[in-house]
């Protein structure tokens, strides 16, 4: 019987691996992976590891939770090394506590391997502190996916009022939603807000506007974007000099890249 490691892949940017999480690429021998890892990450991996594309898209998924769960069991009955790899944190809206209390209750061991959350390091490589003094001494991360639309939403938006920084991650399709409810608990319509596309990659791309203008306007942005709220956006035009030193000159002429984007 082998052991599952659900590692954290970063926000992107391939040097904020962590050396652990490039230490058990480098060792896996299957490797079962999100649509949001930069698949230049996997090029650490060793040519015989067998490499399982199970990412999930906006409303697309590849697989369901349950066959990527019963997909880990069965790596781990047959492999020593089996690494599930996420984008960001296993623990940060990636299901990762799901597929732990199921590794749990199967019997698998398992280790949870931490990583870069998208949630701090986009906004940072895009020069919005989430907490400044004087400015902001509280921050929340809030999924951006569920529909505030809906009856009973899971999230306390009353409680959100009083917080001086806000993110929200996987928030692209519903960011006007987003900002009609921020308003109507009583944020301010002209708070700036921050959209922040493919962070920490040489894409990235920082758009700013206000809550307002969000509602009735909102700018084009794809997806992957984690969106900032709050005074501390307005430090961007200061802190916005991060400098982009590209991809890795491996990728272009690497055997595993065909196959690698064929998955994505």
């Amino acid at each position: 019987m082998g052991k599952v490691y659900l590692v954290g892949a970063g926000p992107g940017d391939v040097e904020l691996l962590t050396l652990k999480a490039l230490r058990l690429i480098k060792s896996a021998e299957v490797i079962l992976y999100d649509k949001l890892v930069n698949p230049e990450v996997l090029l650490f991996a060793n040519p015989q590891c067998e490499l399982v594309y199970v990412g999930k898209g906006d409303g697309k998924h590849t697989l369901e939770q349950e066959s990527i769960n019963n997909l880990l069991l069965e790596y781990a009955q047959r492999k020593n090394v089996v690494v599930r790899l996420k984008g960001g944190d296993p623990f940060v809206f990636g299901r990762g506590g799901e597929e732990a209390i199921f590794l749990a209750q199967q019997g698998i061991e398992f280790e949870v391997v931490p990583g870069v959350s998208s949630a701090t390091a986009v906004p940072a490589c895009a020069g919005v502190p989430l907490t400044f003094r004087g400015i902001s001494s509280s921050f929340a991360v809030v999924t951006g996916h569920e529909d505030p639309r809906k009856e009973h939403s899971s999230i306390n938006w009353q409680s959100l009022k009083g917080i001086n920084t806000l993110v929200f991650l996987m928030a692209v399709s519903n960011r006007r939603e987003i900002a009609k409810k921020l308003i109507e608990v009583g944020r301010d319509p002209q708070e700036k807000v921050a959209l922040i596309e493919s962070g920490t990659t040489p894409r990235q791309r920082l758009i700013t506007t206000n809550l307002e203008q969000l509602l009735m306007n909102p700018p084009h942005i794809q997806p992957p974007a984690v969106m900032v709220v709050g005074k501390v956006v307005e430090l961007s035009k200061e802190l916005n000099l991060r400098e982009w030193t590209g991809a890795l000159s491996i990728w272009a002429s690497h055997p595993r890249k065909a196959y690698i984007e064929g998955c994505l």
